[in-house]
């Protein structure tokens, strides 16, 4: 690099993203308590608790969204039921449909279950009817009618020796149903309002019941009857029976009996006690104000949907109207996991903890969330985010600013004083000494921050402002303090942005106004190195100032709509925009020019933040994905320089193979390149040898079945090209002949794979037809044309042979003539002949009297040739003429006759002088 020039420019590649995998709807955990099942949109993801990765989807073909699934008790077989009224049957860890059938449901199906032998299924639908499935002998065994409205929950007693039915729907009755009989039996009353779920006691004698009307009922299933109705003074979703054995002491557990923990619109897990209605533990302390507040919001995102409970790790898992999965240790109800399913519009993401190892989130709820980039777990706070390590800052909508303890994650101050939403905050960059805030009432305040600030504590400290400014006409959309924290910037919806100076006993005192944007500006950031300070704007640039003379020096055009945040990254050498239109543009301030753009979001990407070696960069965007990126150092040209390597070695190794004859191997190396033509060179390799089919077929049969499934894409590529559909048909034949179609069709892509072979298909029997009429054509003149320059001792017309080109040769009998009869035979073989001859020739209506000629007076005379010995052709046609002459010509043998086989060759260089014959 130049002097002066930057040492290492960065180029920035997508590392990991964090999508949204929950949009509502249910949830599901498998036995093994290893995954997440959960809805989202037309697709069913499979979370990976451990990792927090997203290791398995299942998608209708139809992309119609996904109304329920159920997962069997075995954890094999997932169910899923569409708005297209269709069920799928999946083996949900490769992916792949097993099954599909029709529902005979008149409309969509709202909620399925698997009983516990995992062989029938229930599925209730909108339609008011319950269908139950033998999911073995793939038939339905029941239709259970009699519900009013939609069936929301359906249930099998877990004693299935019982064969029972639980199931509610909009008349907020409890029916149970006897199987055995198909009937209703009895209708349990107690629910004023949707029923949301049941819990069973180990024995199967009792019965818990939540409901929206805000009671538990304790239901006795001997009776039939309620022996408790419990208030619980919520909107209750879930209701998990605790187990009787285990020391649950420190959630209130204290005497035996039955206890029960409900989740529902409060947001917290409260204990309940069966036998007495009390409650007995509650999760945390919820002041009266607060529970004013609660009652007042019907759509509180803290408000819990599900609630599941893990035997075999002793854990609950809750479900947040937010679309977040909180996973609890009993006996403690300490959080151990948070998983966010849904982001909703990213507004803001920042770096946070030692090596960047967390990202922090702002969206557009109350929420705040913390992720860890190895796990994906996230700690869920409240508020909106600004990030100035080691404190993580945030302002929320009711004109506070707060600041919570990265390490601790808490709130440890709160300041109130700004009249209108915060929109901008920033921290001094030498120490954690003050803060700066921007907002919509068009001021700009400067905090001053205790110094034991990040000592824990049950106190909130208490920040009040040391300066307040007037600094713009309209909201303060940025602000930016200097790396030295000498210097303040201000960028406002007033088109303009505003220098000013930090140093004096606190005042704020301007210095100087940029102006040159026709639009708001959204961001400001300075320099790292330089006295510049880079703007952008809502009029689609990003401009470069001066702070000495406050003027323009450089714009970068680009961005199709508004430029939204920028960061300076390669020790100030290079920016970083983004914008509006979903892209991430990366410029080069000395050549003002843009070296890369990133396409990784759908809409607005308002968060953009670098890490603090220029290493990555993580966006967030309005279209609620999370994208971390890498920086492409020569790290990774080395790992892609080791990799060419190895596909280098990898071809010696192929060759060593080939040369050895071990075709199995070398076929699976080839494959694992995956390079269609190393991988055709071996099949030809193959084809070369001799009994090349039963290798071949040995060869193919052996390969796995990811192997089988990559050879047959590539028969698709070789039969594009003429000179190797041969190849792709020897291989096509191999797989079509020996797999079954229920094999075939398992292979990702087998349909549009099968189809695309048919019309090349096609076009290569057409060609081969073509030919193969052609040559006809010229074995229909070869037996009609004699060569020029014969020997003069012919003095008849003879017969020319009617061996086709293919075979050559000539039967030449020394020792005995040919008579009258043989002649008759061979003037039938020239009859025969022409009725393989090309029917488009225009030759046979012109020559047809002087073959008439030809044929008669070859009958009448005797031809000799060389010598006067006869000459007898020995053709390929299968009359009955041929085949007495050929038993004759055996006879002949048997009596010593001497045969000689002379191979006649045709001259190819040059076109031979022919003569017709002629009457």
């Amino acid at each position: 690099s130049q002097p002066g020039f930057c040492l290492c420019l960065h180029s920035y590649v997508a590392s990991s993203k964090i999508e949204p995998f929950y949009k509502g709807g249910k949830v599901q955990i498998s036995k093994d308590e290893k995954y997440i099942f959960c809805t989202c949109g037309s697709r069913v993801n499979v979370l990976e608790i451990s990792t927090g990765k997203i290791i398995h989807s299942v998608e209708h073909d139809d992309q119609e969204d996904i109304t329920s699934f159920a997962l069997s008790c075995d954890d094999e077989l997932l169910v899923t039921a569409s708005r297209a009224l269709l069920l799928k049957q999946w083996d949900w860890r490769q992916a792949q449909c097993t099954r599909s059938w029709r529902a005979i449901h008149t409309v969509p199906v709202a909620s399925m279950t698997f009983d516990s032998t995992s062989t029938l299924l229930a599925t209730g639908g909108c339609d008011g009817t319950i269908k139950l499935w033998d999911v073995v002998k793939q038939y339905c065994t029941h239709n259970l009618k009699g519900s009013s409205g939609v069936v929301h929950l359906v249930q099998f007693h877990p004693d299935i020796s019982r064969l029972q039915l639980f199931s509610s729907s909009l008349d907020c009755g409890i029916r149970l149903w006897d199987l055995s009989s198909s009937q209703c039996v009895c209708v349990l009353q107690s629910h004023y309002s949707a029923v949301t779920s049941l819990s069973f006691s180990p024995d199967g004698d009792t019965m818990v019941s939540s409901g929206r009307d805000k009671i538990c009922t304790v239901w006795d299933l001997k009776s039939r009857k309620a022996k408790r109705t419990v208030a619980v003074y919520e909107a209750v979703e879930g209701v998990v029976l605790l187990p009787e054995n285990e020391d649950l002491s420190q959630i209130g557990v204290k005497s035996k009996g039955l206890h029960f923990i409900t989740a529902g619109s409060k947001g917290i897990l409260r204990v309940w006690e069966a036998s007495t209605g009390r409650c007995v533990y509650t999760q945390t302390a919820v002041s009266e104000e607060e529970e004013e507040e609660e009652e007042e919001k019907d759509d509180d995102p803290r408000s819990l949907t599900y609630l599941l409970h893990l035997p075999s790790s002793s854990r609950l898992a809750a479900v947040t109207a937010e679309h977040n999965i909180l996973l609890y240790q009993l006996p403690g109800l300490t959080t151990q996991q948070q998983f966010v399913g849904y982001n909703d519009e990213v507004l803001d993401v920042k770096f946070l903890g030692k090596d960047d190892s967390h990202i922090v989130v702002a969206t557009n709820s109350c929420q705040l969330k913390v992720f860890e980039l190895l796990t994906n777990s996230c700690q869920i706070l409240s508020g909106h985010t600004g990030q100035s390590p080691p404190l993580l800052n945030h302002t929320v909508a009711n004109n506070d600013i707060c600041m919570f303890d990265s390490g601790q994650v808490h709130c440890v101050a709160q300041g109130s004083s700004h009249t209108n939403a915060v929109g901008s905050i920033t921290c001094s960059r030498l120490k954690a000494s003050f803060l700066v805030s921007g907002s919509q009432d068009c001021t700009v305040k400067v905090w001053d921050l205790p110094p034991d600030l990040s000592v824990t504590g049950a106190d909130i400290h208490q920040l009040t402002p040391r300066t307040t400014e007037k600094a713009h006409d309209k909201d303060v959309n940025s602000v930016a303090v200097s790396p030295n924290d000498k210097l303040l910037a201000s960028g406002s919806q007033d088109r303009t942005a505003k220098l000013w100076t930090l140093a004096g006993e606190g005042n704020v005192s301007l210095l100087g106004v940029f102006r040159g944007h026709r639009r708001g500006i959204w961001a400001v950031c300075f320099s790292p190195v330089d006295q510049v300070l880079a703007t952008t704007s809502a009029d689609g640039t990003t401009k470069l100032w001066s702070l000495q003379d406050f003027s323009c020096l450089k714009t970068f055009e680009g961005h199709d709509a508004s430029v939204l945040k920028v960061v300076f990254v390669s020790r100030g050498t290079q920016l970083l925009t983004s914008g509006s239109d979903g892209l991430v543009k990366l410029w080069t301030i000395k050549t003002n020019e843009c070296v890369k753009t990133l396409d990784a979001h759908q809409d607005k990407v308002w968060g953009l933040h670098g890490s603090r070696k220029d290493d990555k960069m993580v966006t967030g965007s309005a279209d609620s994905n999370i994208t971390v990126w890498v920086d492409v150092t020569e790290v990774e040209l080395a790992e892609e320089q080791a990799k060419q390597e190895d596909q280098i070695l990898k071809q010696q190794e192929l060759s060593n193979l080939l040369h050895e004859k071990k075709y199995l191997k070398a076929l699976g190396l080839a494959i694992s390149l995956d390079q269609p033509h190393t991988v055709l060179t071996v099949i030809k390799a193959i084809r070369q040898v001799e009994d090349s089919s039963e290798l071949l077929e040995k060869t193919v049969l052996k390969l796995r079945l990811d192997q089988k499934e990559s050879l047959l894409r590539y028969c698709v590529m070789w039969n594009t090209n003429a000179r190797n559909c041969q190849d792709a048909q020897a291989v096509l034949q191999v797989l079509l002949t020996h797999l079954p179609p229920e094999e075939l069709l398992q292979y990702q892509g087998a349909r549009a794979h099968l189809e695309g072979l048919i019309p090349y298909t096609e076009r290569h029997m057409q060609r081969i037809g073509r030919l193969l009429q052609a040559s006809m054509f010229l074995n229909y003149m070869w037996q009609k044309m004699r060569v020029a320059g014969a020997p003069s001792s012919m003095g008849q017309d003879e017969e020319m042979d009617t061996t086709p080109l293919a075979q050559p040769f000539f039967m030449i009998d020394k020792e005995k003539g040919m008579g009258s009869g043989d002649e008759e035979k061979r003037d039938g073989d020239d009859s025969d002949s022409g009725q393989d001859e090309d029917p488009n020739c225009p030759v046979e209506e012109e020559e047809e009297d002087d073959e008439v000629s030809v044929t008669k007076k070859a009958s009448s005379t005797s031809g000799r040739v060389e010598n006067g010995e006869s000459t007898k052709t020995n053709g390929n046609h299968h009359s009955e003429n041929e085949e007495s002459s050929e038993e004759e010509d055996l006879e002949e043998d048997e009596k010593d006759q001497t045969t000689v086989k002379v191979l006649k060759h045709l001259p190819v260089s040059s076109t031979p002088q022919c003569q017709t014959f002629a009457s």
